[in-house]
């Protein structure tokens, strides 16, 4: 495995596919960066990081036929990877929180981008995204936001979290040739934050209204009980999970 070490760059992500451009690159390339200039979250957020606090990193992972229908089985081995590695270090009440944050309790403590390389109807690669909030401190302007520090009281490590996270991706993406949907949707569904319990979402419009999460569609749409007990599919760009 191939580790690439940057001081700064604006995005890892960008970084890695720029990389791809103009290089033969083996499965499993990561590269990481002591700060992140212009890290992005999901629908174009920003990812803030203090300098030599926490991990921002990016994996290429290549694969041989996987259709883009798929997609959002990626996203469940990458978060069922983070679960298990934050586990290892005991961070308590550890969720899901649809497409791709980790949560502990209420608090965001890791974000996940995947960016798909497609040839056809195929992804030919991922570049796999992950900022994890680790020695960080104080987060000035942002709530609901937690670090491995604030949550656990130690010091950890970047190192060895990075090396325990790409572990348990290879040997989730490894598992994957080998079992079923099932066995990975249903982990995953039962990690959901927020699942059966009353919550507010916002629509694009920017109404209101309440829902129960009952789970997510093998397309990556989640499903949401209305107070009229119909069950809906809304996609990332539909609706926003409020509280």
């Amino acid at each position: 495995m191939q580790i690439i070490k940057l001081d700064a760059t604006d995005s890892t992500n960008l970084y890695l596919k720029n990389l791809m451009a103009s290089h033969t690159l083996e499965d499993y390339t990561v590269v990481t960066a002591k700060k992140q200039l212009k890290g992005r979250g999901q629908m174009g957020t920003i990812w803030q990081s203090e300098k030599d606090k926490n991990l921002t990193f990016s994996v290429l992972k290549k694969y041989n036929d996987v259709r883009i229908t798929h997609r959002f089985f990626l996203n469940i081995c990458v978060s069922l990877a983070i679960y298990d590695s934050l586990k290892y270090f005991h961070v308590p009440d550890i969720r899901i929180k649809w497409p791709n944050d980790i949560m502990s309790g209420s608090s965001k403590i890791c974000g996940i981008l995947i960016e798909n390389i497609l040839n056809g109807q195929n992804i030919q690669a991922s570049i796999i995204g992950v900022g994890l909030n680790v020695n960080q401190t104080e987060f000035k302007g942002l709530n609901g936001v937690s670090s491995l520090k604030l949550l656990l009281g130690g010091h950890f490590n970047l190192e060895e979290v990075l090396h325990k996270i790409l572990d348990n991706l290879k040997q989730y993406f490894s598992l994957s040739d080998e079992k079923p949907w099932e066995y990975f949707s249903n982990s995953y569904q039962r990690l959901l934050f927020r699942k059966d319990k009353p919550s507010t979402f916002k629509n694009k419009s920017g109404e209101l209204f309440m829902g129960f999460i009952k789970g997510v569609s093998p397309e990556g749409k989640l499903l949401v009980n209305l107070e009229d007990m119909v069950l809906k599919e809304f996609d990332l760009k539909e609706i926003q999970l409020l509280y």
